[in-house]
């Protein structure tokens, strides 16, 4: 019995004065083996993934409702998707063109808007996810279903905004002349490791904010240095040393810059950069959904 509860009875001679040897149990010791935990990982994991298929159309309802909030009463409506890459890319364009030059693999507009309309999606993504959770305190605090379809729901609505967006960058590699290669194929993966990173760090600010306020202040600092910190506007070869190398390692710039290379310079990103990417993406996601997963009972004491 004790064998099947998974304890291990362990037995040393001990010695008392003016006696025979003899010997007695010392107290039991827990032992997992080492496949217990993965059962009890993969019970958790088919818990919270299980609980978003179940909850699916709860999911596409609140992305649904978060879509028209967003650009109701708005004149330009789903055309500020393709608007604010716009503008950024025309202001950095007379910079970078005009003011002073930056030598880039393909038209400076063409590589500009590319980079914008993926950090927009990146931004804008942890931007509503910051407040998913605080700006939905009577769902949070009365009805149970799986929290993580807050952040979940802001990251799908911005995901809508790139398709948008993705128009104008459609058109734009029509324009400059811009071939259309076989490693056009690999772009679904690179943006399935995008949105493994954003959704990771997506629920890790909002649970965050539910506890420390101070986050959606400190955001917006964070996230404009992050951007300059980011191949978003330069490419990152025009930076040298040990700057240069610390911004390499942005998982950010890494993406950006595998989403400019299957679309704009018709090869595959780097193999080595672009998979310790993959693996921190997804790492931060694992992590993010368990800790998340973990804390989401405590939410309603902290609304």
């Amino acid at each position: 019995m004790l064998q099947k509860l998974g304890f291990l009875w362990l037995e040393r001679p001990w010695r008392v004065a003016g006696s025979l040897p003899s010997y007695a149990p010392e107290r039991a010791v827990p032992r997992f083996r080492p496949s217990d935990k993965a059962m009890h990982l993969a019970s958790h994991v088919r818990e919270i993934v299980g609980e978003q298929i179940e909850y699916r159309e709860l999911l596409y309802q609140m992305t649904l409702r978060d879509l028209l909030l967003r650009y109701k009463q708005t004149v330009m409506g789903f055309g500020w998707a393709v608007f604010m890459p716009l503008v950024n890319t025309a202001v950095f364009s007379v910079i970078f063109m005009r003011v002073t030059r930056i030598d880039t693999p393909v038209p400076y507009p063409l590589f500009a808007f590319c980079g914008f309309l993926l950090w927009n999606f990146f931004a804008s993504s942890l931007r509503f996810s910051v407040l998913s959770l605080t700006a939905n305190s009577n769902l949070v605090t009365k009805v149970y279903f799986p929290r993580e379809i807050f952040p979940f729901s802001a990251v799908l609505v911005c995901l809508v905004d790139l398709a948008v967006g993705s128009t104008l960058l459609v058109a734009l590699i029509a324009y400059y002349g811009t071939p259309v290669t076989p490693a056009l194929l690999f772009l679904p993966v690179v943006m399935a490791v995008c949105l493994a990173f954003t959704a990771g760090i997506a629920l890790l600010l909002a649970m965050a904010n539910l506890f420390y306020r101070d986050i959606k202040y400190l955001f917006e600092v964070v996230i404009t240095v992050w951007m300059f910190a980011t191949s978003v506007v330069y490419p990152i070869e025009s930076i040298g040393g040990r700057l240069g190398v610390l911004l390499a390692a942005n998982p950010m710039t890494q993406i950006i810059e595998a989403f400019r290379a299957v679309l704009l310079y018709g090869h595959l990103p780097e193999a080595g950069p672009f998979a310790l990417t993959a693996m921190l993406s997804f790492g931060v996601l694992a992590a993010g959904w368990h800790f998340f997963h973990q804390a989401e009972f405590t939410f309603a004491e902290n609304i």
